[in-house]
């Protein structure tokens, strides 16, 4: 009884497919998430992609792959958080971003930390979720095996 109630309670956090897509080894169904998870995968999916990227809605995501190979600086901080913001506010309505923090972490590698306080829109319950982004591209040619 409890249980049906606390799953009334968080049902329009939703729930879907989870990110990445995966399929469940028992019973060849695919992998699905609920509530915190799932508000935590579509920011993701929303952070990771890429203005035009879908065809059906090309305006869908952040774009903040835009900021790639630029310098570090306050002004950068300032771009990323305000196009933060926008896509969240667009693109997750259940939640209200309540601050987007950016905290330079790996300088010399082009590495920097989001951090997306939150707050889900109709029970008023405060979350985190942090994102890394990386100014550089990622590759290993330079590694010897």
């Amino acid at each position: 009884m409890d249980n049906n109630k606390e799953h009334k309670e968080t049902a329009f956090l939703g729930s879907g497919w989870a990110f990445p897509v995966s399929f469940s080894v028992d019973n060849h169904q695919v992998s699905l998430s609920a509530n915190e998870t799932n508000i935590n995968e579509s920011i993701n999916v929303i952070l990771n992609t890429r203005k035009g990227e879908r065809t059906l809605e090309a305006n869908f995501g952040s774009g903040i792959q835009q900021f790639m190979f630029r310098k570090i600086d306050n002004t950068l901080k300032g771009e990323i958080i305000e196009t933060i913001k926008y896509a969240l506010l667009r693109y997750e309505p259940r939640i209200l971003v309540q601050d987007v923090k950016v905290a330079s972490t790996d300088v010399l590698n082009g590495k920097i930390e989001i951090l997306i306080s939150y707050i889900y829109s109709k029970t008023n319950t405060r979350h985190n979720y942090v994102f890394p982004f990386y100014l550089k591209e990622g590759t290993n040619l330079d590694r010897k095996k």
